[in-house]
């Protein structure tokens, strides 16, 4: 891979990709890392789906969308959602819609298309960013995003909507343990429902360090959280992104006693914003 690639005016879809490496993406006045890739030996198509949906010139949004495994016509429910939702925000633009009533009204069109497929499901998880440095993340499911800054500290985590990810955030039960737990994958929230809902998270202000995650559940089924918050906040961000890649593939593909290890599709937006150009700089 070489250079910055351009994201288009209406945006950029990314279905059922096979990528082998990582691209790195202008976008709303800063960076992002992208990487979509089905599962080791995996003879079926990749079930995840990424977008990214520029909202002017220096606003943008972020969505991962998780296809059930396993359920019917999976990709089809990923990609139907991330459409809808791109449909979604280009007529809220066009109206003058708050960006916030676009996304929530993407989620409802979204929910509606998934359920119209009879017995397919999809996760969705949708941040907003931008050069106002202030971010806002919006999911339904078991999609994870993640704020952390320079230094390491998480400043924003998205709580999964399962048992599991319930017991996390009361203290029930650790991280270690939830990566390993019997029903880890069960969720209680997803597009496809006549009950799903949206969880909207309080505004988080991204400087210039921060290193802002979208991502499938192929990245935190098979990566400690300490150990993607400790590659996040090394390096340049190309870099970080190919080391989350080659540690998960490797432990996908290399079972380790006590290890994580599941092999499944990995999809990931890894957002960093534009740094604050020194003085006497244009």
């Amino acid at each position: 891979m070489s250079g910055v690639l351009a994201v288009p005016v209406g945006g950029r879809l990314l279905f059922q990709e096979d990528l082998a490496d990582v691209e790195v993406w202008a976008f709303a006045g800063g960076r992002v890392a992208v990487y979509s890739a089905r599962a080791p030996h995996k003879d079926r198509v990749n079930e995840d789906a990424m977008a990214l949906l520029p909202v002017g010139a220096d606003r943008g949004l972020l969505a991962v969308a998780d296809g059930a495994g396993g359920m019917r016509v999976a990709h089809a429910a990923s990609r139907r959602a991330l459409k809808r939702l791109r449909r979604a925000v280009a007529e809220g633009s066009h109206n003058g819609w708050p960006l916030r009533e676009a996304i929530l009204e993407g989620f409802d069109r979204a929910n509606a298309a998934v359920s119209a497929l009879r017995g397919a499901a999809t996760t969705l998880a949708v941040a907003e960013v931008g050069t106002s440095g202030v971010s806002r993340c919006y999911h339904a499911g078991d999609t994870p995003a993640l704020v952390v800054s320079g230094k390491g500290v998480i400043k924003l985590k998205t709580v999964d909507h399962s048992p599991v990810g319930y017991a996390v955030e009361a203290g029930v039960i650790a991280e270690e343990e939830a990566i390993h737990h019997r029903l880890r994958h069960v969720i209680s929230n997803f597009l496809g429902s006549p009950d799903m809902r949206i969880e909207v998270s309080a505004r988080v202000r991204l400087v210039p360090r921060d290193r802002l995650l979208v991502a499938s559940d192929g990245l935190f089924d098979n990566l400690h959280l300490e150990e993607i918050v400790r590659i996040l906040c090394k390096g340049p961000l190309l870099a970080a992104a190919r080391r989350l890649v080659a540690l998960c593939r490797k432990r996908m593909e290399t079972p380790c006693p006590g290890v994580p290890s599941k092999p499944d599709d990995l999809s990931f937006l890894l957002y960093r914003p534009a740094p604050v150009p020194r003085r006497g700089e244009a």
